[in-house]
């Protein structure tokens, strides 16, 4: 047998790095005798197994992920086999780089120093970076995040850091530098795209200071005053002066340029100018000196100096700043105790202050201002000259609130305005508030939300308000109290704010749920608050279902349903919502079926007629007896039973007709035939003002009456109405309903008596009454020989009050006799003839 062979088996593989599951290559074997062969991939023991071979395809999938950085190349077994025979190989699978790695600073973040001295163009320090890729991946270049604002320069290969070109580092300018250094590699393919990766680092640079800034001067410019007292050696200004190398600074040597004129002495160390001669022998009023100051080196050499011009004044004697007193003489506290909120313009007279200043003319004018918190207080007058009293009234009654502030401070400050020297003074003013009662008391909440359970025990506490009063001493204290309509049946305890429920309380959901009233928190004085309790009593499930009777009957119709219920006197769901259920029925358990929402009782569906039940039950009597329980789903439940008698009848068409089956089907429901009757009567009703209005509206022309006519009435019949209970047969169907004539009524003249019209007579024929869209009540049963009554109709037109008294006149009064004498007659007639109305 001949051995099996793997005919495109290379030396070496080269692998790109690829995702978890891509086929990497295709193994081809073949079996001389033609046999199936099959494929195998195995490692050696302890290497990781980043490849799996499909046994018959032969396709060599990646299934675990592959670094060159940590491995790159993976030894394997391959092996082809026809079933009798194996031949294995080892193949180096060489793992070909991805650019997958950043850069790695080997030196970077750093901290260097540099004297600001150094020269542009001079390297001072060198980034060094590693990339562990190969090829372009693998190269490394150098670049600064921001390289136009920044005073370095960095080389794109080596990563040589140095000064730019013409630019300087300066101590007194910037003492640190962060300069943030990009490495970045030539780029490479990563996952079958080009990629380029970066990483940063910052680069601490500490300038060192160098001796090369000369001394300034502090407090410029100067200004120095002689006075006529002056005695010489007396101190008349101090200049102050140092190295501008703040990072090492040299001492600085004070000596005068010029303008001195020989009457000015200086501290070569302290900067003092000194008076030499008396002032009487000064012969300018101003000095312009020129003052050096020069830096001493290590080696007392001078080196680098600044220069300064001092202002020396000689001027009149202003010794005297500004001085407050008392009434006892100069002082610099003034304290008063008031109350808290005393009117805005009210002046403080307990403040007894005046200021002074010796000095004569423009050295005596001074201002006068009052500092302190916010602007409650103001002080006048605001400019002074020698002398003034000093006035302080209020401007923020507001802010003096002594729940804020118990005490008081101000400064009182008087400062020269026109002097040189600016001569001030400051007097302390402390005042003292006492508290008053300014404050009513706050609630926490405008409102308060309390639940409790019904049938609570009296006692039981509701909810616990609180206010507060900020006022001190009795002011501050609060005490409770409740009022309102839904208050009855609550307490509470005046000092603490807890709410309860009366001790004969007893609270019923049923009987009411909410309840809101106002608690009240009142000071000692009767200042007050209010805030709104609502309360809501919690229904518990105290009810069981009740049905109006235990013993209920019900005739029951074929094909329609009866229905029992129950009430629950629980306030809420679920505690009132109530289930039916049939527990026991006789003498048949199954032919019943009861709604558990509404309680209606009806047959099982297939029960059609009395004979089915019959046939069920063995029994011509069709009644039965149902234990119907209700309950409720409140927790716990509670359930109640009742007894329903139950006939069972078959609809049938009366012989009175829809009426009266209708009657007989409805009558164990009451208020179905109570409201058939209300929508009849309601109908009969609705058409009688019908034809009522259309009548008035008919004859509403006619209203007026002529002086000569005769009314006459056209004869009418009378209507009998016969008709038979809807519960007995007749005879034949035109019997139902006999209608008999109505005697003739005889006519109504009326004579034209005054004669004032044309006419001899009028003749008016009168609409029959209207007939009844239904069945009237039935008439008294008939007696020959009795009279016949007809039952007669009015009509009659309404005139509408005028808004207005109408004018009278002549003709009025004629027409208003003329109508009175007309019914007058029209009674009379009414009188002679029963039949006439």
């Amino acid at each position: 047998m001949k051995n099996v062979k793997i005919s495109n088996l290379p030396l070496l593989f080269v692998f790109v790095q690829a995702c978890l599951g891509t086929q990497i290559y295709q193994l081809n074997g073949t079996d001389p005798e033609g046999q199936e062969v099959g494929y195998g991939l195995s490692f050696d023991s302890g290497s990781k197994e980043y490849f799996i071979v499909d046994p018959k395809s032969g396709n060599i999938t990646l299934v675990e992920t592959l670094d060159r950085e940590k491995q790159d190349s993976v030894d394997v077994n391959i092996s082809i086999t026809d079933g009798r025979s194996k031949v294995v190989e080892r193949v180096t699978i060489f793992v070909m780089d991805a650019n997958d790695e950043k850069p790695e600073f080997q030196n970077m973040p750093a901290i260097i120093d540099v004297l600001e001295t150094t020269e542009f163009g001079r390297s001072i320090y060198k980034v060094e970076a590693v990339d562990r890729d190969t090829g372009s991946g693998g190269s490394v270049t150098f670049h600064l995040q921001t390289p136009q604002s920044s005073l370095f320069a960095i080389d794109i290969n080596s990563g040589v850091l140095r000064i730019k070109s013409g630019q300087m580092l300066d101590y007194e300018k910037a003492k640190t530098h962060f300069v943030t250094v990009i490495a970045k590699d030539g780029g490479g393919n990563l996952n079958g795209k080009e990629q380029f990766m970066s990483s940063t680092a910052t680069l601490t640079v500490n300038v060192i200071d160098a001796q090369d800034t000369p001394p300034f001067f502090i407090g410029t410019p100067y200004f120095g005053y002689v006075y006529e007292v002056s005695v010489p050696g007396s101190e008349i200004f101090t200049v102050s002066a140092e190295d501008g190398d703040v990072g090492n600074p040299n001492p600085v040597s004070y000596s005068f340029d010029e303008g001195h004129d020989g009457v000015f002495g200086i501290n070569k160390t302290s900067g003092c100018i000194s008076l030499l001669v008396a002032p009487i022998y000064l012969k300018r009023e101003i000095f312009n000196i020129k003052v050096r100051a020069t830096e001493i080196s290590s080696e007392d050499e001078q080196m680098d100096y600044g220069v300064t011009t001092v202002v020396i004044r000689v001027v009149d004697l202003n010794n005297n700043p500004p001085t407050f007193y008392g009434e006892n003489g100069p002082q610099n506290m003034f304290e008063l105790t008031m109350y808290e909120h005393p009117p805005e313009g009210e002046i403080l007279r307990g403040l007894k202050i005046t200021v002074n200043d010796s000095d004569k003319g423009a050295n005596a004018k001074f201002n006068l201002r009052l500092i302190g918190p916010g602007r409650m207080l103001r002080a006048v007058p605001e400019t002074v000259l020698n002398e003034a009293q000093v006035t302080i009234f209020v401007e923020d009654s507001a802010a003096m609130d002594y729940e804020r502030h118990q005490f008081l401070t101000f400064k009182l400050l008087a400062i020269e305005i026109d002097t040189p020297e600016r001569f001030s003074s400051t007097a302390d003013i402390v005042i003292h508030l006492l508290d008053t009662n300014d404050n009513a008391p706050k609630f926490s909440s405008d409102y308060y939300i309390a639940r409790i359970p019904e049938n609570s025990p009296g006692g039981s506490n509701v909810v616990s308000v609180t206010a507060l009063d900020p006022d001190s001493g009795p002011w501050g204290e609060v005490k409770y109290s409740i009022y309102g309509s839904g208050a009855d049946l609550f307490l509470i305890q005046p000092t603490s704010g807890i709410i309860y429920t009366q001790p004969w309380a007893s609270l019923d959901a049923e009987v009411r749920s909410k309840y809101n009233f106002y608690v009240k928190a009142e000071d000692a004085e009767g200042k007050y608050s209010l805030a709104e309790v609502f309360v809501t009593v919690l229904d518990l499930n105290d009810h069981p279902p009740a049905f109006n009777d235990n013993f209920l009957e019900k005739t029951m119709v074929i094909g329609a349903p009866v229905k029992i219920e129950a009430v629950d006197d629980d306030a809420e769901v679920p505690n009132n919502v109530i289930e039916y259920a049939i527990m026991k029925a006789e003498p048949d358990n199954n032919i019943f079926d009861i709604d558990a929402d509404t309680g209606e009782i009806k047959l099982k569906s297939y029960i059609k007629s009395m004979a089915i039940i019959q046939n069920i039950t063995k029994k011509r009597d069709c009644s039965w007896s149902l234990v119907v329980q209700a309950r409720d789903r409140g927790q716990p439940s509670f359930s109640t039973t009742a007894v329903v008698k139950i006939d069972i009848t078959e609809a049938t068409q009366l012989k009175g007709g829809p009426l009266g089956s209708f009657l007989l089907l409805n009558r164990n429901n009451s208020i179905q035939i109570i409201g058939m009757l209300i929508s009849i009567i309601s109908l009969v009703v609705i058409v009688t003002v019908i034809i009522s209005t259309a009548t008035f509206l008919r004859n509403k022309k006619s209203n007026r009456i002529l002086p000569n006519r005769r009314v006459r009435r056209r004869p009418q019949k009378q209507h009998f109405w016969n008709f038979k209970s809807p519960f007995k047969s007749l005879e034949t169907p035109r019997e139902n309903f006999t209608v008999q004539e109505e005697q003739q009524e005889p006519e109504v003249i009326v004579k034209n008596v005054n004669h004032n019209n044309n006419l001899s007579t009028v003749v008016r024929h009168w609409p029959p009454p209207p007939c009844a869209p239904s069945l009237p009540p039935p008439p008294p049963t008939y007696v020959p020989g009795e009279r016949h009554w007809t039952i007669p109709t009015v009509s009659a037109a309404v005139v509408p009050k005028p808004k207005q008294k109408p004018v009278i006149d002549k003709r009025d009064t004629v027409n208003k006799a003329l109508v009175s004498e007309l019914k007058m007659r029209l009674e009379q007639k009414k009188m002679a003839s029963p039949y006439i109305t």
